[in-house]
């Protein structure tokens, strides 16, 4: 007298979304601009425009950048807009900031190009114990996303969701 094995998740109807999914590009790079600074604390506008200006910017080419300022120097913001107007020619993207804000603008953006509309109606999971790369930003954002549209959202693995979320009748 055998039992069948019925697995009750896949019945449930659960979506998972997985923001593990989001493929981040291999081609992450740095610029830190406190090598252009004067004893990488001090903007001296004549070295550092100079600094810009005799940079290789090709070799950041079809990649994304995060440029930020790693000393306590206090930097003008046009230090910034003139670094990220000579990136712009070259790169996919580019961040003012660290490496997890870049983190944050990437999964906002690629969250901004999900179709929501396939999870209307639907208990949804996001899934839990994802990569360390993934900001705390990303999920509210999806959370905010999904709150007029899912029926319900959760948060972990199916066999232990914590609830978040469920639309009122």
């Amino acid at each position: 007298m055998s039992k069948e094995i019925v697995n009750r998740v896949q019945k449930s109807g659960l979506v998972t979304i997985d923001l593990d999914d989001i493929e981040l590009p291999k081609n992450i790079l740095e610029i830190d601009i406190k090598f252009w600074l004067y004893e990488c604390l001090f903007l001296k506008e004549k070295e550092f425009r100079a600094s810009v200006l005799s940079h290789d910017w090709s070799k950041y080419e079809n990649s994304y950048v995060y440029v930020h300022c790693s000393s306590d120097a206090i930097v003008p913001t046009w230090a910034y807009m003139l670094v990220s107007s000579q990136l712009e020619n070259y790169t996919n993207k580019v961040t003012i900031g660290s490496k997890d804000k870049f983190y944050e603008r990437y999964f906002e953006d690629a969250i901004d190009k999900i179709d929501f509309n396939i999870y209307k109606d639907k208990s949804v999971i996001i899934k839990g114990c994802s990569d360390e790369k993934i900001p705390l930003s990303a999920y509210h954002l999806i959370t905010t996303k999904l709150k007029p549209i899912a029926k319900s959202i959760m948060y972990g693995e199916a066999c232990s969701a914590v609830p978040i979320h469920k639309k009122s009748n």
